[in-house]
């Protein structure tokens, strides 16, 4: 997580550059994290070129959305989520690829990057910006 930055309503995106991995290769965002068991996460995989997103409660991931998209290695991509109330948007090198409601999390939550296996994935520039309403 990135430090004790919380949010509820905002727009997150981070820079990310997949390197390699074998079982796995990309990254993504996490927020409005309760603890390690319950958040949501989108993520962007070049070994399955798709975009995902999920709610893991509980520590079960539930996926919400899925859209296919070519995400090469060795070249930087940008990685957006946009939050408001119940609606998340995640947008992929500045498109929108993903527009979906849920009511799981609404309070406010920590942030953070992710990645799992054993990729390697570098990260650059993540600015927040708060939305108040």
């Amino acid at each position: 997580m990135v430090g004790g930055t919380t949010a509820t309503d905002f727009d997150l995106k981070v820079s990310f550059l997949p390197i390699a991995g074998k079982g796995d290769i990309g990254g993504g965002l996490i927020w409005r994290a309760r603890d390690h068991q319950n958040y949501y996460i989108t993520w962007a995989n070049p070994l399955e070129q798709n975009i995902r997103f999920y709610r893991v409660v509980d520590g079960i991931r539930h996926e919400l959305a899925n859209f296919n998209q070519i995400i090469s290695v060795k070249t930087w991509h940008a990685l957006q989520v946009i939050a408001r109330g119940n609606r998340v948007q995640v947008l992929f090198n500045d498109q929108p690829v993903i527009d979906v409601s849920d009511e799981t999390f609404q309070k406010s939550g920590k942030i953070g990057l992710w990645t799992k296996a054993d990729a390697v994935t570098y990260f650059d520039d993540l600015p927040v910006s708060y939305t108040h309403l």
